[in-house]
């Protein structure tokens, strides 16, 4: 979402780092750029006036006039800023010791508060919690089937309440049933409206109040802009609530809203959801999340999404057929399924280092549905062809179409691909032979994750 940002800010950069001085003059027209970028990407007015007074204060004092590099000490500036801006480091979800532990999410309607509950939910299992959700919106009858449909998926018990409309009264006696089939941590989804009313605000204390809850998370989408920041402030004042979750963030949306939020509010951000899916929730990490949005990538996180999407005795069965020159399309798809599950291929581009600045990467329209057509294809394929692709004939090739709804051209593409990977695979195992003895192939391509 960052990207019409990212670009902007790049642009300023390389006419700066191309500079062996810098003027003061050079800096101030730098600045007037940089908050005209921060200013189009809905950025609050008062913390984009914050925010480049703080980075020219550094920037025309001793760190560049000193500097062999000016243009890259700016560079750095401005990524100190952005990161103290997003919150400097890491915010975890403090929960305390009692059983059952008790978040409850608050936030206007439409913000994907339902679905965050759910994404916590499949969050904190995978951490060794057993959660149950409570569904305390009772106004809108959707949301109640939504998070019992979204529960049902992740095999999490969720808590509706039974003779009563009260919210205050199913979210205490949620509690009392995770308590009763001893469930250590109780999600509450209350109930959201369209905009700020005192009737939300008071039935959203009263629950706070019932429950006593470890953490009140605020969910905010970051597609509405300064809106969401607004709505945030409104509910720090009344609710007082912990921590923000800022969905969508993998939308088209200007960004100002995550820039934002922690210095309107004081309020850090805790999570941040990147996709549709249920385990497209993840911590944020501000240093993270300032390199890439001044394009520098983000390696750590794609080596973490790797490891988690891993399964790392299937990786090394395969890398030992890699070795053995036994790698067939079977395991190719494997290596596909296992990228697919790291998350979108645009996202992952994101955390390459200079992706950004590749010619032609900006306009790149990445087809996820491909994996989809090659899984069709390899799935049309017998036993034999698939572990000895070479007797794919031109009939053959037909069939497979045929079976998979695509074309022969398709077909023949896939193939190709195949043979181009298991080269390149080939390539980097020789090399890594001629190496320190036990090297292993990258994560993806053929290594354990």
């Amino acid at each position: 979402m960052f990207d019409n940002l990212t670009q902007r800010l790049q642009d300023i950069f390389a006419n700066l780092t191309g500079k062996g001085r810098l003027s003061e003059e050079d800096v101030d027209a730098a600045m007037r750029e940089i908050r005209l970028a921060l200013l189009e990407a809905d950025v609050n007015f008062k913390v984009v006036k914050e925010f480049v007074a703080g980075v020219r204060e550094r920037a025309v004092g001793q760190d560049v006039t000193k500097s062999l590099t000016p243009g890259q000490t700016v560079v750095r500036i401005v990524l100190d800023q952005l990161t103290e801006l997003l919150g400097t480091t890491e915010t975890r979800l403090v929960l305390s010791g009692r059983v059952p532990n008790v978040v409850m999410l608050v936030g206007l309607q439409g913000s994907g508060k339902t679905t965050a509950a759910a994404k916590l939910a499949n969050l904190m299992r995978k951490r060794g919690k057993r959660p149950m959700l409570v569904a305390a919106d009772v106004y809108r009858p959707a949301a109640i089937d939504q998070l019992e449909t979204l529960g049902r998926e992740l095999g999490v018990p969720v808590y509706r309440g039974e003779g009563t409309a009260d919210p205050v009264a199913i979210a205490r006696e949620g509690v009392k049933h995770a308590v009763a089939d001893m469930r250590d941590l109780v999600i509450v989804d209350t109930a959201g409206r369209l905009h700020i009313d005192e009737q939300m605000m008071d039935e959203a204390a009263a629950i706070k109040a019932e429950v006593k809850p470890d953490q009140v998370l605020m969910v905010i989408d970051s597609m509405t802009g300064q809106d969401a920041v607004n709505a945030a402030n409104a509910f720090a004042e009344r609710v007082d609530f912990d921590g923000v979750v800022v969905t969508k963030l993998d939308g088209d949306a200007r960004g100002g809203a995550a820039l934002s939020v922690r210095a309107v509010t004081g309020k850090p951000i805790v999570f941040a959801s990147l996709g549709e899916k249920l385990d497209a929730l993840e911590p944020f990490y501000p240093d993270r999340m300032a390199k890439r949005i001044l394009g520098m990538g983000d390696v750590v996180s794609l080596i973490e999404k790797a490891q988690e999407a891993a399964d790392t005795e299937v990786s090394q069965e395969m890398e030992e057929r890699l070795r053995k020159a036994e790698f067939t399309l079977e395991d190719f798809q494997t290596q596909l399924g296992q990228i697919k599950k790291m998350g979108g291929i645009g996202d992952l581009l994101s955390m390459l280092p200079g992706a950004g600045k590749i010619k032609g990467m900006k306009d790149l329209n990445v087809d996820e549905g491909q994996f989809d057509r090659i899984s069709a294809i390899i799935n049309s394929m017998t036993l034999a062809e698939r572990r000895k692709p070479a007797i794919i004939n031109g009939s053959r090739r037909e069939r497979i179409a045929r079976g998979s709804g695509t074309s022969v051209f398709e077909v023949n593409q896939l193939l190709k691909q195949f043979t181009q990977a298991k080269k390149l695979m080939k390539q980097m195992q020789k090399g890594a032979g001629k190496g320190r003895r036990g090297m292993k192939l990258p994560p993806g391509l053929g290594g354990p994750m």
